[in-house]
């Protein structure tokens, strides 16, 4: 999707002097290399549940930011992480009853196979993690992702997130496999296909000398383009991975805690068991929390080797955002919701977009969407002008979403877990008219 990285006057031209100065501001203070959402930044002041205003009070429909799960400022989690912070924050080397209390609640929600948990700040100090544990125990170091995967921001898992751009190196460790691709490969072959791209990666890397110690995927493909389907798929390539004597990593940060609708994890709907699943953001609706579900076996000997402390991983304060979050998914019903409300935006958005030449597909699961812009239906070749015209479209709209995949074709629409169907008519009101006057090339 278009992002501003430096103060462009055309596209400023319609902000007003105030906004204009701060991006100005902004690029002087911060640099380069950070980034603002849509052609005409918005100036954000404050979020309440599905709703962000700007500081003109204008207000937006937040259909993209997953991050604050269970809606912006939500009550019951802002009265959790107040009421903890005015006690004790501290970190895991003390005894506190509250973070034992979550770990067991949390690992009730996963397979019996996944009896620890250990706790960081982000997601990706939880993969980082996660990578540090597959690789100290299969005394390995190769691990394969897809072509289009993120991961994070370390030095360690940006060499495994592709999406970040070819300024990052990957060496002979690390091996990319093409994505599922809904338009492109039968539904009933991309089980086949992607654990015969797993085959082919392994075989190549083995030619370096180098053993597969992990297969890393985030279980709904986001950044990939989005692929949930079919439910199942993904068990040929867990399959082989560990008969190639690795392990699977599931990517929970944006599949997880139950986005999907259908299950409260994603690596749920294709029937596999991981043999450690890594989440972040949504886990505390914002409050930096992270962490790893493990099999015991894989960190015992880590555990006594390396031992493991994070200063604020697992913290009181964090731990009752966390608490909270659930609490309010299993009291509202929240993964219910989110099959219920996601289906009705997904059927809305096929009505919408029945007989495009331009929108090759509509996916997802739960309230995690996609829809995927094309030149035409016989090439299916991506149109990313029309993805950008329909995200900024929606924007002065008051609809904010992003676009993803590979030729940034691909809308993205992933709203917090609370939006109900009054939301959803909203912003399928707003997809209409963004259709209606979208650029078509």
């Amino acid at each position: 999707m278009t992002m501003v990285n430096a103060f462009d006057q055309a596209r400023a031209a319609q902000l007003d002097a105030e906004d204009r100065a701060l991006i100005e501001r902004r690029l002087r203070a911060l640099g380069p290399a950070y980034r603002l959402f849509y052609e005409e930044p918005i100036h954000v002041v404050r979020g309440e549940g599905c709703w962000l205003y700007d500081n003109k009070g204008r207000k937006y429909l937040d259909a993209y930011n997953n991050v604050a799960s269970v809606g912006h400022c939500n009550p019951k989690v802002v009265a959790a992480i107040t009421r903890q912070l005015g006690i004790l924050n501290t970190h895991t080397r003390y005894l506190h009853e509250d973070i034992v209390n979550y770990a067991e609640r949390l690992l009730a929600t996963m397979p019996p196979q996944l009896g620890h948990m250990m706790f960081a700040c982000t997601g990706s100090e939880a993969n980082d993690l996660a990578l540090r544990i597959a690789r100290s125990f299969t005394r390995r170091q190769g691990v394969i992702i897809t072509s289009l995967a993120y991961h994070g921001l370390t030095e360690a898992v940006a060499e495994i997130s592709p999406s970040l751009g070819d300024y990052v190196q990957r060496g002979k460790r690390v091996r990319t496999i093409p994505a599922p691709n809904a338009l492109f490969v039968p539904m009933e072959e991309q089980g086949a296909k992607l654990a015969a791209d797993l085959k082919t990666a392994i075989e190549d890397m083995r030619k370096d000398g180098i053993e597969p110690a992990a297969l890393i995927v985030d279980t709904i493909f986001s950044s990939d383009g989005l692929y949930p389907d079919p439910a199942g798929f993904l068990k040929p390539a867990v399959d082989l991975i560990h008969a190639e004597g690795g392990l699977f990593i599931a990517d929970e940060v944006q599949a997880g805690f139950a986005r999907t609708g259908e299950k409260f994890w994603g690596f749920q709907r294709h029937d596999v068991i991981p043999d450690m699943v890594t989440m972040g953001k949504p886990m505390g609706n914002g409050f930096p929390i992270s962490g790893v579900a493990i099999r015991p076996d894989l960190v015992a000997e880590f555990g006594v080797r390396a031992r493991y402390f994070n200063t604020f991983g697992g913290n009181p304060v964090a731990i009752a955002a966390a608490t909270a979050v659930l609490d309010v998914i299993q009291e509202e019903g929240l993964q219910e919701n989110a099959e219920k409300t996601g289906n009705f935006l997904k059927e809305g958005l096929k009505a919408l977009t029945a007989g495009r030449q331009d929108i090759a597909d509509v996916r997802g699961s739960g309230l995690f969407l996609a829809v995927e812009c094309v030149v035409d239906r016989q090439t299916n070749a991506p149109n990313a002008a029309l993805a950008t015209s329909l995200v900024n479209n929606l924007r002065r709209n008051g609809v904010l979403i992003s676009a993803t995949g590979p030729g940034a074709n691909i809308l993205k629409i992933r709203p917090q877990l609370i939006m109900r169907q009054a939301e959803a008519e909203r912003f399928l009101e707003a997809m209409e008219k963004a259709l209606a006057t979208a650029h078509l090339s």
